[in-house]
């Protein structure tokens, strides 16, 4: 999918750029797939923000995303690669032999009359799902599950992958995006290939619009605002806040523990993506 920019008619059109869209080769969504999608502008049940410079944006509805790949031994056929505005990959609408209907994400390579299977019996090509035990090393792979049946989490955004380096035991090495190595369980699937779409992150919005189109609403430095309402607010004129970032609340935004897990998966990790002081 290429990009497409427009002839200079104002600032936004000037420095914005679009997707143009040639790889989709239907509009409309298949209708049993489509769930209603409620908005939360980042609050939570209290009705209070716990997600800042969310609201807004354009209405959407979901598309159920077949992450597991369970079908085991049944042909699907690729009907249509479609949009989807709640994710930055493309999606595939498979038509298995049994007459059921599945979106799944759309791999670079896989084109509309395409069969995709899931199984030990399928061939290791673009599209085609199982798991770490049957598929060879060095094979990239995407939609990566962390626990055996739970579904994939991992290289899931447009145009990720990850590389099967090797298997020890009854765990695979996978090397990630960030290059970080960690163990997966041989039980776990994953699907053949690369995330389509690979041009998303060329795009340029080009304006302020565009991102409130998003529902992402206008980020305000600390240092700009009163005291009464940022720690770092306030002062004769510009001031660099005089104490480390923080947040509304004063808490530290660097260097804090981001993960709050009672069972720690790092011992999982073989090698990190940032190397540790």
């Amino acid at each position: 999918m290429g990009i497409k920019t427009y002839k200079p008619t104002s600032p936004g059109r000037r420095h914005g750029s679009v997707l143009d869209f040639s790889e989709l080769t239907k509009t409309k969504p298949e209708k049993s797939l489509l769930r209603p999608l409620k908005k939360t502008g980042g609050r939570n049940n209290m009705g209070r923000i716990t997600s800042r410079r969310r609201g807004g944006g354009h209405k959407r509805r979901y598309r159920l995303i077949d992450f597991r790949r369970d079908k085991e031994g049944v042909p699907a056929k690729v009907n249509s690669i479609e949009y989807d505005p709640n994710r930055s990959a493309n999606i595939a609408l498979l038509f298995y032999a049994d007459g059921e209907k599945r979106y799944i994400l759309a791999p670079l390579g896989v084109e509309v009359g395409q069969t995709l299977l899931s199984g030990r019996k399928a061939d290791p090509l673009p599209g085609n799902s199982m798991q770490l035990s049957d598929i060879p090393v060095g094979l990239m792979v995407h939609n990566i599950e962390l626990h055996p049946g739970k579904g994939g989490q991992l290289c899931r955004s447009a145009g990720a992958y990850a590389q099967l380096q090797a298997r020890e035991g009854n765990y695979a090495v996978v090397q990630l995006p960030s290059g970080e190595l960690r163990r997966v369980h041989i039980k776990c699937r994953a699907t053949i290939g690369r995330v389509g779409n690979t041009d998303h992150q060329n795009v340029k919005l080009g304006k302020a619009g565009r991102s409130r189109h998003m529902g992402r609403r206008p980020k305000v430095r600390g240092t700009a605002m009163n005291p009464v309402d940022h720690p770092l607010g306030g002062g004769e004129g510009r001031t660099k806040g005089g104490r480390h970032p923080c947040s509304p609340t004063a808490k530290l935004a660097k260097g804090g523990r981001t993960r709050r897990r009672k069972n720690p998966t790092d011992k999982f990790i073989l090698r990190r993506r940032k190397k540790r002081k």
